[in-house]
This record gives C-alpha cells, structure tokens and sequence, in this order.
C-alpha cells in the first residue's frame, strides 16, 4: 500500500496518522501519533466464522515499558506480562465504543490490537488508540459502520479542556470519555470529585461536539483509500420460521414475563424455550431437513433460538413503550425493596449488606499501615503507591450457575474500578486519615447492577467502620427502550436482567447528595442524545437520592471510632535529617524498635512517621524510642543526666540519650566555685535544664535550681 501521511491539530496538539507502513498483514492498520506518543493499531479478521451465539470481537490494549524509556522494575521477570488494569479498561474503551458498529450478527472473528510503541510522558494513549481502532476498520476490508472517535474532558480553573495532559488532570475535578458518531453519544467513561449534574452534562456536549472532528477526519481518509469490504455470510432471516416462532411463543411470553420473581421468571422463559424448540421439529420432522442430527434441522433450531429471543425483546420494547409494563410490574422510575444493613460479620474492620431487589453486595472494610499500600507500575508510572482499594467479586453462584473461581476477569476488573472511582472522592486524606484501605465487595446474588449495589455496599462498610468519609455514596442502572425508529423511547430506572439483557442502554451513575463522582454508559444502538442524556441524569439523580434515604436507616454517618478489631494508627513528624538516626546503620534501630514494641513503624521522606499497632502501651513504647532518638532540646526542658568532662570553664553533661551539652561553672551552684571538679566528678549523675542554644547551635544548661 502507498504510504499516506495526514497532520492536523486536534485539542492543541499536533495529531499525526500514518498508513502503508507497519503491519502491511493486518486487515487494517494505522499509525497514530498524538504529542509524541505513538501507537499502531492493528484490525484482522478471519476467513472463517466461529460457531458462537455472538459477535466474536476482541480488543487488546498493549503497554510497552521500551515506548516510556524503562525496563520493568521486577527483578526476575523483565517481559511484559499480564496486562496492568488500566490497560484492561482501556481495552474495554474500545471494545465498547466500536462493537455496536458491527452487525452483530457476524460471526467471523475480528480482533483489533492497539500497541504503544512511544510514550511521551504528558499525553494519555487511551483517546488517540480508539481513533486508531475506528480508523483502522474504515479502511481495511472488514464491515464496519464507522466512523466512531472520542476524547476526554477536564475542566481546569473552571474551563473544559480537551484531552488535558496528565499535568492538568491532577487539578481537574472531571474526568469524562465521550465516545461517538457524528449523530449520537454511544460510550461514557466517568469520574468527578462530586460535580452537580448540569456540569457533566455541558462537559459530554463540550467533547462531543470536538469528537465530531476526528469522525470528519476519518470518513476523509476512508473516503482516499476506499477499501473494498469483504462479503461476509449472515444467515438471511427466514420469515416464515420467525413468524412460526412468534405465533406460537408470544402468548405463553407475554405471560411468563411478568414476575418480580427472578426464579419464576428464568423458570417461565426455559420452558417457553423448550416448549416452542419441540413445537419447531415437530413441525419440521416430515420435511427433508427434520431428522434427528441433519445439520439443516440443527440449523433452523439454532436461528428459531435466535427468533426466540427476538420475540422476546420485542415484548418487553413493546410494553414498555405503550403501556409503561415492565417485567416485575414496577412504575419506570420505580426503585426494587432495598434494605441496609451494618456490623454484620464479627471481627472485621466494618461490613455492609446492601440488597436492592435480588441484587445483594456484602461489602468488607480493612484498615492496615501505611505501609501496606500497593505499590503500583506500568508504562505510564513510576513505582508509585495507592491507599485506596476496592476490589469487586462476581462468583458463580450469584446467578445461580457454576463457573470457574479464581483470579478476577476483564468485567469483574472493570466493575471494581467503576465503584472504586465513585468512591475515592469521598475517601479521607491521608493527612487526615493515614489508613492504607481496602473494601472488597463480595456479590452473593445478581439480578441487575452489582457494581452500584458495591458503592452502595462498600458506603456502608466505610461507615461502619469509622472511616470518616466526606458523605455516603450511592449508584443506580438506568435503562432506555428504543422504538424501531429509534425515536420514541422510554428511561428506566433501576433495570434487572431482561430490561439490562434486552435493552438499548445500561447507563450507570454514581455520586452523593450534592453531585456525581463516576458515571459509565454502552449502548446497543447507533447511540443518545443531549436530550436523553439530561433526563436520565435527572432520573437517576431522583434515585440516587431514594437510595441514599434509605442507607440512613443502617446508619447515617460514620461512627465516631474505629473498630475495636481496627489497628491504631498514631502519626509524629521529625526534622527530616534525622531520619537516619531512627532508621540506623542497615535498618538496625527501626528493626529493634519494631521487634521490641511489636509494632508496625512507616517513614516518609518529608519525616512522618506512622506508629500502627493494636496494644496502646506498645503504641506508647514505640513513640517514646522514636523521640528520643529525635530530641531536639529547647530552653526550659529538663532532665536527669550524666556528666562525661570536666573542664575548668565547664562541665560537659550527656542526656536524653547521646545528647550532650555544657554546665558554665557559673550555672552549677549558687555558691562560687573556682572549678567544676570542687564538686563534680565524671559519671555524676545531675539534674539539668537547658538555658539556651547559641547561633552555632550548642547547648549552654544550668544545674541552678530554677524557681
């Protein structure tokens, strides 16, 4: 392919694209360079299809530690390896914001792979990696109903900023990706230090009126290298089956439906399933195709299993937008029974039951040291620390199945972020509160929005605990049903598995009483508008409110104390050049004091010293060592020491554990001496205090009896 090049500045910052040059293989590929970051971004898909009952997309976002100039920090293992969370959820970005472009009735692999080959320090790989994946698919072979861009918004002194730098993002207090076409929003990403509802929605308008450039931009390019796209084999649609299965099922449906029992309600639609798959070869058992294991008849069951879940997501869009009926028979603003519970498991550090309808999050608090903070390291950043934790468990059980158990998916990592953002602005500072902190939300049972119920949950547990959070928090799933036209359409508050499974949207908001701290959005359509956007925030505001409400009757602020199971946590700040004397040769003192108080002991750069332990006497012990080998004496204090010189001016007395200062023979008796040694001798043991300290910072004491 001819090598093009195209330069633009976008965000004011220069925006390069490159296309011919790398990767020549892929069905697709593009070079993107934004700043001085730089990555390629790959899009193959294969010859054959996957027999799957979904669109078999995949999404990798690749950090390379060589595109920030670094090799990993683990001394055994050099290669990069699994991927960091952040580039999980980068990935997930992307994945979210191209797949409703798919027909997604493809069954043909496509995997699309962004790598960082060049990182500049100061601009996010994430934004300009999503144009790259949109672009790339315009222009290779594969069909896709592109283009999809998106950027993020800060807001900086007050003013919005596009793809602000890391620099700028430290003082932000939003940060929101806006996905989209050039007609709809379709991907939100969210997070904001308790921002009213109006600002988030002017920053979604702000960005995506500035993402419609980069969708002018790719349809440009496309337009200049216009691919050919590949035929794929979509099975047509056979009418006659569709309307068989229809007729028969829809009455049996349109009653199964309608329970608030989840149950009852999985219970109705299997044997619905069932019964219209044995009504579909009876009626096909006289034809060619309807003996037992003719790939044809396996063919028609599979595409009336498929015409099965048709009619069912046209039911409930149905009911929902004439008669506002939804399955479990609540009003479309309507909350399920939610309950709030505190302190229920012993031992721990603090706990909360949260259940909204037969979504139920048992969130657990714990409190450690300082120096238990997880270290963190990817390409972006340096060896750094985080105090904060939340982290999100989704077993199998929860939805009745049975299912693999161990490390934490790319959705159960993406769910625990989500409530970890709506929670951090709420999170004391550590000058405050000197904590390292973690809540794991166990879901125990799922019918719609776990990851609101573990804000919700987790809220909890840091109260009950005694953390002393700025104010609860609390998230809600809105959804949206769309008519066929995409015009008329219905929001829904509080949405369960057939409303999230067969909807057109899963909008999830997250915040306190006076504003948002996170808000995730996908949709299945081409995508929302302004309008829509603003009342669902409304909406969810009205619930976020309610559920808060009813949070209050577990408890409504933290508890003045911590946990009794809680370590004790006492902070003292020492001049920083003497952290050395406290640390010792190797680590020697701060060992020996560690072992000997049974305490955990953390130091800080700037002299802070945290003190951790769970025995108050210990506590006491540990502060006292470290003062005194920190001492600095000032006029007045006094103390008991030993004298180590006699001079004829003078006597030089050690206290307070190697300090030593002088005794002027003037200051060692009322009565006039003609010398110290008239009634000292060395390893006397005398009472001092400290008269002065000169400009050279020497210590001039007295042994005169001070009135």
């Amino acid at each position: 392919m001819e090598v093009r090049t195209y330069r633009e500045e976008f965000g004011g910052k220069p925006l390069m694209i490159e296309i011919g040059r790398l990767a020549g293989q892929a069905n697709g590929s593009a070079r993107i360079q934004y700043g001085e970051t730089t990555i390629l971004v790959t899009a193959v898909m294969s010859t054959g299809t996957k027999d799957v009952d979904y669109m078999p997309l995949s999404v990798e976002f690749e950090e390379k530690y060589y595109a920030a100039g670094k090799i990993k920090g683990s001394k055994w293992l050099k290669r990069e390896g699994r991927p960091t969370d952040d580039a999980i959820l980068t990935g997930r970005v992307i994945d979210r914001s191209i797949r409703p472009r798919f027909n997604h009735r493809m069954r043909n692999e496509v995997q699309v792979v962004a790598t960082v080959l060049s990182f500049d320090k100061i601009n996010d790989a994430d934004m300009p990696a999503l144009f790259g994946a949109s672009l790339a698919l315009m222009i290779s072979d594969i069909p896709y109903r592109g283009p999809v861009s998106s950027v993020r918004v800060g807001r900086v002194d007050g003013q919005f900023v596009i793809n602000p730098t890391y620099a700028e993002r430290i003082t932000s207090d939003i940060d929101i990706i806006v996905a989209g076409t050039s007609e709809k929003i379709n991907m939100l990403e969210a997070g904001a230090n308790i921002v009213p509802e109006k600002d988030i929605t002017d920053a979604i308008a702000f960005g995506f009126t500035e993402l419609k450039k980069l969708n002018t931009l790719q349809e440009k390019i496309a337009k200049e290298i216009a691919p050919v796209k590949r035929d794929i084999v979509v099975s047509d649609r056979d009418e006659v089956l569709a309307t068989m299965v229809n007729d028969f099922v829809a009455p049996k449906l349109e009653q199964g439906l309608y329970t608030p029992s989840k149950q009852e309600f999985y219970k109705n639609i299997h044997e619905a399933h069932d019964s219209v798959l044995d009504y579909v070869r009876t009626a096909l058992i006289d034809l060619p195709a309807g003996k037992a294991g003719d790939p044809a008849l396996n063919k028609k069951l599979a595409d009336a299993e498929h015409y099965f879940e048709d009619t069912i997501d046209k039911i409930v869009h149905k009911n929902i937008l004439e008669s506002e009926k939804r399955p479990d028979g609540r009003k479309l603003d309507e909350l399920r029974n939610i309950s709030a519970e505190v302190n229920v498991l012993p031992q721990t550090h603090g706990s909360g039951l949260f259940q909204r309808g037969q979504t139920q999050a048992l969130s657990i608090l714990t409190l450690a040291s300082p120096g238990m903070e997880q270290w963190m390291e990817s390409m972006e950043i340096d060896l750094t620390k985080k105090r904060f934790m939340h982290h999100y468990t989704f077993p199998p059980f929860s939805v009745g199945e049975t299912g693999r158990i161990g490390n934490p998916g790319r959705r159960e990592i993406g769910h625990g972020a989500l409530a970890e953002r709506a929670l951090i602005p709420i999170i004391p500072l550590k000058d405050t509160f000197p904590y390292t902190i973690r809540v794991v939300s166990e879901i125990l049972s799922s019918n719609g929005s776990s990851s609101m119920a573990s804000v919700c949950g987790a809220s909890l547990a840091l109260m009950d605990g005694g953390v002393p959070i700025k104010m609860a928090a609390a998230g809600i799933a809105m959804g949206l049903m769309f008519d066929e036209k995409d015009e008329k359409f219905k929001i829904l508050t509080d949405i369960q598995g057939p409303e999230d499974h067969h909807g057109d949207m899963d909008m999830k908001v997250a915040g306190t009483k006076d504003g948002v701290t996170a808000m995730q959005m996908d949709v299945k359509v081409d995508g929302i508008t302004q309008e829509i956007l603003i009342k669902t925030l409304e909406q969810a505001k009205k619930a976020r409110l309610e559920i808060l409400e009813h949070m209050t009757k577990g408890i409504a602020t933290h508890r003045p104390q911590l946990s009794s199971h809680a370590p004790r946590i006492k902070t003292i700040k020492i001049d920083p050049s003497k952290i050395g004397l406290v640390i010792g040769s190797g680590g020697k003192t701060i060992n020996a004091i560690i072992e000997e108080t049974k305490t955990t002991i953390d130091i800080e750069d700037d002299g802070s010293i945290f003190i951790t332990s769970d025995n108050d006497e210990n506590m006491d012990k540990a502060i006292a060592r470290i003062e005194s080998l920190t001492y600095e004496p000032k006029p007045g204090d006094e103390f008991d020491g030993i004298v180590t010189r006699l001079m004829d001016f003078g006597a030089f007395v050690q206290f307070a554990g190697d300090i030593e200062g002088m005794v002027h023979v003037s200051q060692i008796s009322s009565e006039h001496l003609n010398k110290p040694s008239d009634v000292l001798q060395v390893g006397d043991q005398v009472h001092v205090w400290v008269r002065e300290i000169d400009d050279r910072g020497r210590i001039n004491l007295t042994m005169k009896h001070r009135k």
